[in-house]
């Protein structure tokens, strides 16, 4: 019996250890695949998946009324801290940078990351270009709302909150009044969907004037993010095996930024890092207004050694040009 195995099965000899999760289908199909990849790792180990209802699935309206995105896992994290579960599985683009986690928590892995591709799925197949001026479009994202903005400000963009598959629920209805939707490629791969027509968004900026519709990806776009308890040692070792160290670093540049910009649940902020073929890894922010018609951006090369640098020269960046004022006037 190797150490690992050995300290995680002490850890739970006599009761199984629990993963929090959402009630969503995808969180569903996330955690799964988490309590997979530990039994590999200690085969012997009993998991149980704890579903928890939280604030954000069950809220119709602007997420800032119930206090921004804390609301897709202030229940979960009241069940860590509480030892209710011992692992929390996020969606990364979903946990907000202006706030600290909960006490006594933090991050013990990253899964290696998934697509970052933004898609658009059509009623009935039409091609994007092809809708009518005037169609609906839905998302919840104002990062999404800001850069489609950009390129068809001919469209009605509105929010639709829900569950991927509800969502394509609301879009396949036969008197549905969405004409298209703008999904994370990811959720599509996790759920099994992505045999259903599709047309992937280029990740680099194009301005309007080039005719190509882009969508920056958000800050953690296609990573899940594995959280724990500091005074856990064993699961804290457990996660550490199942960390990815690119994905994290990627993911320090990018919350790094995150942070010092101070940007809440209605800012359009879109972030994405990268690593070179030389080892360099670069790092890609934009911060927009709510219709686009305004933003800033910037991009840096740096060391992959010192990702939390990188970030913070970023975020220099982008508030030296002017984020500040497009963030702040995101709150009013």
């Amino acid at each position: 019996m190797n150490p690992l195995t050995e300290v995680v099965l002490t850890r739970f000899s006599d009761a199984p250890l629990r993963i929090g999760t959402r009630t969503s289908t995808l969180a569903r199909v996330q955690s799964s695949h988490v309590a997979e990849l530990i039994t590999k790792l200690v085969p012997d180990v009993a998991i149980e998946i704890v579903p928890t209802r939280v604030s954000a699935d069950l809220w119709p309206a602007d997420l800032a009324e119930i206090g921004g995105k804390g609301a897709f896992s202030r229940e979960i994290d009241h069940a860590l801290t509480s030892a209710r579960i011992d692992i929390a599985v996020h969606c990364l683009k979903d946990v907000p940078g202006d706030v600290p986690l909960a006490e006594g928590t933090s991050f013990g892995a990253y899964l290696p990351r998934d697509d970052v591709h933004d898609v658009v799925v059509t009623r009935g197949d039409v091609p994007f270009a092809d809708l009518p001026s005037g169609s609906l479009v839905g998302t919840s994202s104002v990062r999404r709302h800001a850069q489609l903005s950009i390129h068809r400000p001919d469209l009605r963009i509105e929010r639709i909150r829900g569950n991927v598959d509800t969502r394509l629920s609301r879009l396949d209805e036969k008197d549905g009044e969405y004409a298209a939707l703008i999904l994370a490629r990811a959720g599509l791969i996790r759920l099994g969907l992505l045999d259903r027509y599709h047309e992937v968004l280029p990740l680099e900026f194009r301005g309007a004037e080039e005719g190509i519709v882009s969508m920056v990806p958000p800050v953690g776009a296609g990573v899940i993010g594995l959280q724990a308890r500091d005074s856990d040692t064993p699961v804290m070792r457990l996660l550490d095996e199942l960390n990815h160290p690119l994905t994290a670093r990627h993911v320090l540049a990018e919350r790094t930024m995150l942070h010092m910009l101070l940007g809440h649940c209605n800012s359009p902020i879109a972030g994405h890092a990268s690593t070179g073929s030389d080892g360099q890894m670069g790092l890609f922010g934009m911060v927009f207004n709510r219709d686009g018609s305004a933003f800033v951006r910037s991009h840096a090369w740096g060391d992959h050694s010192d990702p939390a640098s990188l970030g913070a020269r970023v975020a220099a960046d982008l508030l030296h040009r002017g984020a500040r004022d497009l963030i702040a006037a995101t709150r009013k």
